[in-house]
């Protein structure tokens, strides 16, 4: 998975700070990995389109570290910053729905791009799940930001996470299903979401052509 550093979104950061980004891709021992950790956390709070490309670079910079010096600071520091950042989450969540989501967002990239021994780590597995646990509560569901988090993670790594854990996903089902079936007040955007999410699990993580059609063709209308 070799990228050139040009691919990245930087834009959005300062000249000094887009350098100290791309010397970390190529050259991770010559600079603070810690203070990039916290730059890229950061900014993933704030842009969930970085948030989503963020699980690209980090895979790239401990990749990096581990050719270069066998080291894992960078991955070290990277899962203590979620980690605190976790232990917040509610109030993050009552601050800013939009930070939680993009925080869900660069959680679930990080799941997905960083492997041990081409397997999810085991320390973010039930994390995971919590936040997906948290979307799918009634108050979570009634917002349309958060359904459409959840969904898309869902479609993302839903797999590999009920290969971790297939008990807290026969869990997190249960929730969804019940607030599809029971929960009064859901817009017919979420509706159709949480419809379309279980009939892609129960479809083996795969949706037919033919709702795809049903699903896709609703959506845009």
């Amino acid at each position: 998975m070799e990228n050139s550093t040009d691919e990245y979104r930087f834009q959005s950061f300062d000249p000094d700070t887009q350098m100290l980004l791309k010397t970390a891709l190529k050259d991770p021992s010559s600079v603070d990995l810690e203070k990039v950790s916290n730059i890229i956390v950061d900014q993933s709070l704030k842009d969930q389109v970085f948030s989503k490309e963020a699980g690209r670079i980090c895979y790239t910079i401990v990749q990096a570290e581990a050719k270069q010096s066998d080291g894992n600071v960078f991955r070290r520091n990277l899962l203590n910053r979620l980690q605190r950042e976790f232990k917040d989450r509610e109030d993050m969540r009552a601050r800013s729905i939009h930070e939680w989501v993009c925080y869900v967002t660069f959680i679930c990239n990080i799941f997905d791009y960083l492997k041990v021994n081409n397997m999810p780590m085991v320390a973010l597995v039930h994390p995971v799940y919590d936040c997906m646990m948290r979307l799918a509560q009634p108050d979570a569901l009634k917002n349309e930001e958060e359904v459409d988090c959840l969904v898309l993670q869902l479609h993302r790594i839903g797999e590999q996470l009920e290969k971790a854990n297939s008990q807290r996903m026969d869990q997190l089902f249960f929730l969804l299903r019940d607030g599809f079936l029971l929960q009064e007040g859901l817009t017919s955007m979420t509706r159709l979401l949480l419809l379309e999410i279980l009939e892609f699990r129960a479809g083996g993580w795969m949706l037919s052509s033919t709702a795809n059609k049903y699903y896709y063709s609703e959506i845009s209308d």
